[in-house]
């Protein structure tokens, strides 16, 4: 296991993060994500421990609650010193039936981290994150509730979860131009079968310095190693009752193909290959896996040590390579016919490192 510094910190996390939205199943679309309970978990989160995992990410909305309850009696139980255990929980999503029981107003973020901390049994989380867009309330109301959470020692950082590009830089510059706690964090949906955040998201992060931490590798279990992409899936399964995130189904057959064709070469499983390729992502910081069951926490927890040879990257790359689209494709037309440089259009990595440059 390595570890990675989150965003401009000097805070270390584990380059696998267990996450907790297995734990509960109060109901509804949470028992199809899982339904796992305090013994289950207390062996899940303790296998990852062992392995070298200190990073664990829950939400007050999973499982009603549930979830940060069960990962606070895991903590508990296992008794491991509190310094060594890196915690994140999100704010945004509905809590109660109170008009004010939801987004990321100033009232509903100072009153949901007493509740997260209550139900977790802690005095802090190390990073505190919102949850997604609010469209009613200011992003400069948010930032600044959030900085009074980390000047209150709730939060030692914050961080954010599905936000559009533009927004998040936005909200960047104006906490560092205030003086305010800023994001170091960005949990995003990637994964090889959605590459999408490498169009924007990545190349601000690699600017400003955030720390990446994909949600949903395996998107939603699709590149667990058991559907068929002319199929639904094992009737059991997740995506059979909850089909989320969104994947291109025409492009899957062939993401899956490579996937099973270096799973094949290595002797090892497609889920482990399709980590393992997302760990070779140097914009990469902390990926989070979720498992229902011990053996398959042990299958991500492999991808550490899988090692894919540059024909191997080369053959998953290609398979899962975003379509062209715009500015993109505009970049690299006007950048091929710049007879400044070469008669090569500049790859997504040059420009990457393009925005890295911009720190």
């Amino acid at each position: 296991m390595r570890y990675n510094l989150l965003g401009n910190t000097g805070l270390y996390v584990s380059e696998l993060c267990l996450g907790a939205m297995t734990f509960g199943g109060s109901g509804g679309m949470w028992q199809a994500i899982g339904k796992l309970q305090q013994d289950e978990v207390l062996t899940l989160v303790s296998k990852a421990f062992d392995a070298g995992v200190n990073f664990i990410d829950t939400a007050d909305v999973y499982s009603e609650g549930q979830s940060e309850q069960l990962v606070g009696g895991a903590l508990k139980a296992l008794g491991r010193p509190r310094e060594q255990v890196v915690i994140a929980t999100k704010v945004r999503g509905r809590v109660g039936p109170g008009v004010n029981q939801v987004g990321l107003s100033r009232s509903h973020i100072l009153s949901s981290i007493d509740g997260s901390l209550s139900r977790l049994g802690l005095d802090y989380v190390d990073l505190y994150q919102i949850h997604g867009f609010d469209p009613v309330t200011p992003i400069e109301e948010t930032i600044r509730a959030l900085d009074d959470v980390v000047r209150s020692g709730k939060a030692r950082y914050v961080g954010f979860s599905n936000l559009p590009a533009w927004l998040a830089s936005h909200a960047v510059t104006f906490a560092e131009q205030n003086g305010l706690a800023r994001f170091q964090s960005a949990q995003v949906y990637y994964s090889i079968a959605g590459r999408d955040i490498e169009r924007e998201i990545a190349p601000l992060c690699q600017a400003r310095g955030l720390a990446i931490l994909p949600w949903s590798p395996l998107a939603g279990g699709l590149l667990s190693g058991k559907f068929d992409p002319e199929k639904k899936g094992p009737a059991d399964a997740r995506r059979a009752a909850f089909d989320f995130p969104p994947v291109d189904m025409q492009r899957l057959p062939g993401v899956l193909g490579a996937l099973r064709q270096v799973a094949e070469q290595t002797g090892t499983s497609v889920a482990r290959v399709a980590l393992a390729w997302q760990l070779t992502k140097p914009f990469i910081t902390s990926i989070i896996i979720g498992a229902k069951r011990p053996e398959q926490l042990e299958d991500n927890l492999g991808a550490t040590e899988l090692k894919l040879s540059p024909e191997q990257l080369y053959t998953l790359d290609a398979a899962s390579a975003l379509p062209p689209e715009y500015p993109g494709w505009m970049v690299q037309f006007q950048n091929s016919r710049d007879p400044r440089g070469t008669a090569q259009s500049p790859s997504e990595e040059q420009i990457r490192a393009a925005a890295a440059r911009l720190k």
